[in-house]
């Protein structure tokens, strides 16, 4: 029985949740502001009256004592001059009643014989104007020569309290400005709140429409929001994802033009030579068997190129790590590519420090420079190229430095992005699809390393690899990362077996 009455109750918490975050945001911060008024002004009310209720009994009981106490006084003064009762002594409670309609008025001799009594009126006694209680009374001793000949005893008509009909008024009409103010209050904060809320909401719906503008297509969408605060900081940050997100799909165009024409052009060539060998206008000699070679080796080295790059962002690559001699390890890469750079016409200077250790996979770093090195030919039209290996107490440093046509600086910010080229190298035969650097840096994250560019337009561009130093720490962090990269590498073999991509 217990269970269903939980559930019942619980079903019922739902019912009520749901209704409430069915209203607007701006409603339900507008109704907040108004619950929060309405509860503090119950509380203001409660706290209000209890107090106001106590000092207001108690002054209305000081003042009709106050009476009693006067008119016991001049009672008292008139006493003294004859000893004896008589009327004129009593015009003080007489004055007392015409004073006060509402207040009635007793004055009793030593013995508690009725002197005058306010309730007393055309010769009959009203019993309805009789004090409720004795603790309804204020009472006063008239004292002449230190003795007690007699009392005053004032109420008020009807009351327990002693309040009066004026301040019974009083009183009401307090309360009536409470009430009142208590809903100008409750008004005022719907009001604020309603206004408040919507100053919140309007730049959270730019966002929004500017998100739902932005996910349909319309990648030119921005909020425009400024200020320094939360909300004005979020627009700003959606901006600059955005402006990120176009830059994106600015380059994924690049790249489908840039992959269509780097793939179109040894196609058409092994094509065309293939076409002209069959229709017997070329015959197929070892001159024509060579440029189809030449153009089969241009592909395999694209696609090659592209598809490392790929294995590496997606950990499908297993490094195969260990201590490794930059120094040495440099040096002969160099010696492999110094005829290449001075077939450039290019000079070629090294500076290279041995016993430079790092934990790495050699073949992985070789490539690198390497695509370092042909990035640094490519784009060096005269000049020379520099390569030195160095390193700090954390660090080993592989720099490679050309004189070529050099970055500006928003390119440099760039020049790790996938399939990305300088402008000023887009149109020159020998510029690549711009796999190498992205391939490069991909490399240098892999081995928990940093690469950064310095360059300027017609100085030329340096680009530094930094890896961390060889110790035992090193290879114990770098064997815990290979695990990671061997077990993701695993698992996305199994996952393309299981989806026959292999």
């Amino acid at each position: 029985m217990n269970d269903v009455k939980q559930k019942t109750q619980n079903a019922t918490n739902r019912r009520a949740s749901s209704r409430w975050f069915n209203f607007s945001y701006t409603t339900r911060v507008a109704l907040n502001f108004v619950l929060i008024a309405i509860m503090t002004a119950l509380i203001a009310f409660g706290i209000l009256s209890f107090v106001w209720e106590q000092h207001f009994h108690t002054y209305t009981r000081e003042n009709i004592q106050n009476i009693s106490n006067n008119t016991a006084s001049q009672i008292a003064t008139r006493y003294e001059a004859v000893h004896a009762w008589g009327n004129d002594i009593l015009i003080p409670a007489e004055a007392a009643t015409r004073f006060s309609p509402s207040v009635g008025v007793q004055v009793v001799d030593a013995k508690g014989t009725l002197l005058y009594d306010s309730t007393h009126r055309n010769g009959r006694r009203d019993f309805t104007l009789l004090p409720l209680d004795e603790e309804s009374i204020a009472t006063a001793p008239i004292v002449v020569d230190h003795e007690t000949v007699g009392a005053v005893r004032v109420w008020v008509y009807g009351s327990s309290t002693l309040l009066t009909q004026a301040d019974e008024e009083f009183r009401a009409r307090s309360y009536q400005a409470m009430i009142i103010a208590a809903l100008i209050a409750i008004v005022l904060a719907g009001i604020v709140g309603t206004l408040f809320a919507r100053g919140l909401v309007n730049p959270i719906n730019r966002i929004s429409r500017t998100a739902k503008a932005f996910g349909e297509g319309d990648l030119s969408a921005r909020t425009m929001l400024t200020g320094d605060d939360e909300i004005a900081q979020l627009g700003q940050t959606f901006d600059s994802m955005a402006e990120s997100v176009e830059k994106d799909r600015e380059l994924e165009h690049r790249l489908t033009t840039d992959v269509a024409h780097e793939l179109r052009t040894p196609l058409m060539a092994i094509q065309s030579t293939v076409e002209a060998m069959i229709d017997g206008v070329f015959e197929a000699d070892e001159e024509r068997l060579e440029t189809l070679d030449s153009e089969v080796q241009r592909l395999s080295r694209l696609v090659d190129a592209i598809l490392k790059l790929s294995r590496l962002e997606n950990h499908n690559t297993q490094l195969k790590r260990e201590v490794v001699d930059v120094g040495e390890l440099i040096t002969t890469l160099v010696s492999t590519h110094e005829a290449y750079i001075k077939e450039s016409g290019l000079e070629l200077s090294t500076k290279f420090e041995h016993g430079v250790y790092v934990y790495a996979d050699p073949d992985l770093i070789r490539q690198a420079v390497a695509n370092l090195i042909s990035n640094a030919v490519r784009y060096t039209p005269q000049g020379s190229i520099t390569i030195s290996v160095s390193h700090d107490d954390n660090n080993a440093y592989i720099v490679v430095a050309d004189t070529g046509i050099g970055l500006s600086e928003e390119e440099a910010k760039m020049v790790f992005s996938r399939f990305w080229r300088a402008e000023s190298g887009r149109n020159r035969e020998q510029g690549g699809l711009g796999v190498g650097l992205a391939l490069v840096h991909e490399i240098v994250e892999q081995h928990n390393g940093k690469i950064k560019v310095q360059s300027e337009v017609g100085i030329g561009s340096t680009f530094t690899i930094a890896l961390p130093l060889y110790n035992e720490e090193t290879e114990r962090e770098a064997r815990r990362r290979t695990r990671s990269e061997n077990r993701k590498a695993e698992s996305s073999f199994d996952e393309a077996w299981d989806e026959d991509e292999i």
